[in-house]
């Protein structure tokens, strides 16, 4: 699974609207709204690195409001979640 976090800035009297037509793309799993120099943060999450040009440019970017974005792609994943998870294999709650 290749992860990347595109971090987007749009319109920001539509930041709701966009948001939700963002996260309703196949290949995003969420879209958060931030502080700072971007507006949303979409983590799309595809198969191959051939999708992520399906996604991120061919539909992220064309979605009416969106002004810019930047790609960052993940190269391995830390997570506390993961991490728990993994120590409780075989224990019982």
């Amino acid at each position: 699974m290749i992860t990347a976090i595109v971090l987007i800035k749009t319109s920001v009297d539509r930041i709701p609207e966009i948001a939700e037509s963002i996260a309703a793309l196949e290949g995003v799993s969420e879209v958060y709204s931030v502080t700072g120099t971007y507006d949303l943060v979409a983590m799309v999450r595809v198969r191959a690195h051939e999708d992520l040009a399906d996604v991120i440019p061919g539909k992220v970017n064309k979605v009416a409001g969106v002004l810019e974005t930047e790609t960052h792609i993940a190269f391995r994943t830390y997570s506390q979640h993961d991490l728990e998870a993994a120590f409780a294999i075989g224990l019982e709650s």
